[in-house]
C-alpha cells in the first residue's frame, strides 16, 4: 500500500494527521526541500501547502511514480 505525506507549514496540515496522513512540518522553502529529498519509496501521493509547493516547483518530476497535489490558497 501506499503511503500519504503532507509537507508545509504545520497551521496548515494539522487536520491531515487525524486521518492517518504522515504530516511533516516544513515552514520555509529549504525544509520543504528537505522533506521531499527525504521522501521514501513507498510514498505514494504527497499533499503540499501552496509555499511548498512553490519551493518544490523545479523538483516534483524528480518522482514521477508519485501524485501530488497543492492546497489552495
Amino acid at each position: 500500500m501506499s503511503a500519504v505525506v503532507a509537507i508545509g507549514e504545520s497551521r496548515r496540515l494539522a487536520g491531515f494527521a487525524l486521518a492517518g496522513v504522515d504530516v511533516r512540518a516544513a515552514e520555509n522553502d529549504l525544509a520543504a526541500q528537505d522533506e521531499w529529498d527525504g521522501l521514501e519509496r513507498e510514498v505514494g501521493l504527497v499533499i503540499l501547502t501552496p509555499r511548498a509547493a512553490a519551493a518544490l516547483e523545479g523538483r516534483r518530476s524528480e518522482r514521477e511514480d508519485m501524485a501530488w497535489v497543492s492546497l489552495p490558497e
